[in-house]
């Protein structure tokens, strides 16, 4: 029978048993004043983020000292090989924590050839109803829940012919029986904080191997940009740890939690003093756009969602709408403290893990916000 350790590195990616000490020797190797700065975009998947690097002369200090650029469409589901060549806008600017200062990470939109936005750029759209209620203030915060899985698609660290014991002492649990991957969510948090993305929190979710990071608050444009950012810095993470991060909603079937991005909200006028009854009135007009609004959850127009969204598993039905306050089971959940208080956000918790957050974001300012007509 094969060893605890000889299973365990089995599941790893071959990548990752690379000498890191011979790769530190490198790494600590002056860059003779040049700057390194790796573009990031999201692929024709709507899922999937891709990156490449180029050398700046002088280290940028704001976006505008980023150029623009372009990739090969045909090669990441984007455009077809005769018509290939997409461009990269960039649009945010953060520090690498992979390859440290002076260099960039930056953020960037997708244009096709004819300058319009690519099928899977959802930020121009997002940036636009953004612009139009700049007055509201409007924060988010969003709750990212993910599974490490092995290389061979089995949750990382369980059983390789079975199943862990059930739920129950996972949830922000602590020792090697409870905790799977730690080490993981630690350096990814201490990444992003070194980054400069506006991560608030981390924790062991429900099901064993499936973790939790929050991202907020952020105003407006910012929260799409920084989720993706994180979850980049994430998927970054695990490559150098040998492991994979889905952000599948249901990614075991069974008596299982699924993975959600519970979406926090709360605009001006709810922070304010009596400002439950403006969370109460999104609320109604959520209540009337819900089909609306699951088709924006999930990339597959709300089939992802289907295997999640059960009434099991703290979860509320896909074809219902219902709210309540301090209720895990319901669509949209009031906090028990912004009952008391009358004043601060609500939680949208119909969003799959691997929604697109400019998607999300814009659809519930659009039905809180602006006129239903537009």
């Amino acid at each position: 029978m094969a060893s605890l350790a000889q299973v365990s590195m089995a599941s790893l990616s071959v990548s990752s048993g690379l000498n890191k000490a011979v790769r530190q020797q490198y790494m600590s190797l002056p860059q003779g004043g040049k700057c390194q700065v790796t573009y990031i975009w999201i692929d024709g998947t709507g899922e999937g983020l891709r990156n490449k690097t180029r050398t700046l002369d002088i280290e940028p200090t704001s976006i505008e000292d980023i150029p623009e650029w372009n990739f090969d469409g045909s090669s990441t589901y984007q455009s077809e090989g005769s018509n290939s060549d997409m461009y990269l806008i960039p649009v945010c600017m953060f520090r690498d924590p992979f390859t440290l200062d002076p260099n960039k990470l930056v953020f960037c939109e997708v244009l096709k050839y004819n300058r319009l936005p690519a099928e899977t750029n959802h930020r121009a759209a997002c940036n636009k109803v953004m612009e139009q209620v700049k007055e509201h203030c409007i924060w988010f915060g969003m709750e990212q829940e993910f599974t490490l899985l092995g290389m061979d698609g089995h949750p990382f660290a369980w059983p390789q012919n079975g199943y862990p014991g059930p739920q129950g002492p996972y949830y922000c649990g602590v020792g090697a029986d409870n905790a799977y991957g730690r080490d993981i969510v630690e350096c990814h948090y201490k990444a992003c904080l070194y980054a400069g993305v506006k991560i608030c929190g981390t924790n062991a979710e429900v099901m064993p191997s499936q973790w939790e990071f929050q991202v907020g608050p952020c105003e407006g444009i910012d929260m799409g940009d920084h989720l993706w950012v994180a979850r980049f810095l994430l998927h970054r993470v695990c490559e150098d740890f040998g492991v994979v991060a889905t952000l599948d909603p249901k990614p075991m079937k069974g008596n299982w939690n699924g993975a959600g991005c519970h979406t926090n909200v709360s605009t001006k006028q709810m922070r304010e003093e009596e400002g439950l009854q403006y969370i109460e009135q999104a609320i109604e007009k959520l209540s009337k756009k819900h089909t609306e609004h699951i088709r924006e959850y999930d990339p597959r127009g709300g089939e992802d969602n289907k295997r999640r969204l059960t009434g099991l598993h703290e979860t509320s039905n896909i074809e219902d709408f219902s709210a309540g306050v301090a209720n895990r089971g319901a669509s949209i959940r009031i906090p028990r403290q912004v009952g008391q208080e009358k004043k601060g956000y609500f939680e949208d918790r119909r969003p799959a893990a691997n929604c697109d957050p400019y998607s999300v974001t814009r659809a519930i300012t659009n039905t809180c916000l602006l006129d239903e007509e537009e």
